[in-house]
């Protein structure tokens, strides 16, 4: 398996420091966090895309995958009127082009919060038009679309295993791919292995940090209450040889080198 760094924790430091310490702290890829001041894909458009490929190149680390801002303020295309989901799914589509021109295998995305007031007949159908236009786009371009459930902190409809399989009995597109992010099923009391039996050959990346009950807290591995030992004991059991993130998220935004430095290490001993 790889072990990809998150960088959302690094928005206050330079960008280059996030691939030095991939560098040197031992990770094998960067999944890069898609906002200013940092990678914003209508940025890299404009020519910031030139500046990661120089990144990549001088500290030979690839990006792996792309996650760019899209679960709040100005996109969510989860909520609203169907002009600003438009809007979210065309800036999506410009982050699909820059995970390719940057070389990433997959870029991520998570449905919202759909709103207090949305009803199932709403999302569902919301969700499927959005996920079909972008896994066409995913498609066309090469990148898989990795749909990622959030907790119920996060989103009002999309938190379960089970939300991806019916997502992917409607949407039969083979560039849009599912995940695990263990602290959304850890805190719902769902097993996180069991993506791997209702996901079959879509469970295709991993969020592994720790976690605590009555939180959606992302915290350095081994520093939580979630059993991440036995859970490497039975990946290695599995044979899960695809990609994991070690997605430290906002909680150690003061000292984001010393965190990266110490969930590597930490998550190691665990292997």
């Amino acid at each position: 398996m790889k072990i990809g760094m998150f960088t959302s924790g690094y928005q206050r430091n330079p960008i280059e420091h996030c691939f030095a310490d991939a560098k040197e702290y031992g990770y094998d890829f960067i999944e890069l966090w898609g906002g200013r001041p940092h990678a914003f894909a209508p940025d890299l458009k404009n020519g910031d895309i030139n500046l990661i490929k120089k990144l990549i190149d001088k500290f030979e680390m690839p990006v792996l995958g792309y996650t760019p801002e899209h679960n709040a303020y100005p996109y969510n295309y989860m909520i609203g009127p169907e002009n600003q989901r438009k809007d979210a799914v065309e800036y999506l589509k410009i982050c699909l082009d820059m995970a390719k021109e940057m070389g990433a295998q997959y870029m991520l995305t998570s449905p919202a919060n759909g709103g207090y007031l949305a009803k199932y007949d709403e999302l569902w159908p919301r969700l499927f038009e959005t996920i079909r236009e972008l896994g066409e786009h995913a498609s066309k371009v090469g990148v898989k679309l990795v749909v990622e459930p959030l907790t119920p902190y996060e989103s009002n409809f999309f938190t379960r295993a089970n939300d991806l399989a019916y997502l992917f009995a409607e949407i039969d597109n083979p560039y849009v791919v599912g995940m695990c992010d263990v602290v959304p099923p850890f805190v719902q009391h769902e097993s996180i292995m069991g993506y791997f039996d209702i996901l079959g050959d879509k469970m295709d990346h991993m969020h592994i940090i720790d976690g605590d009950q009555g939180t959606d807290s992302h915290i350095v591995p081994g520093e939580g209450s979630i059993p991440l030992k036995e859970l490497m004991y039975e990946l290695k059991r599995i044979n899960y040889d695809k990609t994991i993130t070690l997605e430290l998220v906002l909680g150690y935004l003061n000292e984001p080198r010393f965190y990266a430095k110490r969930a590597i290490d930490n998550f190691k001993k665990l292997l």
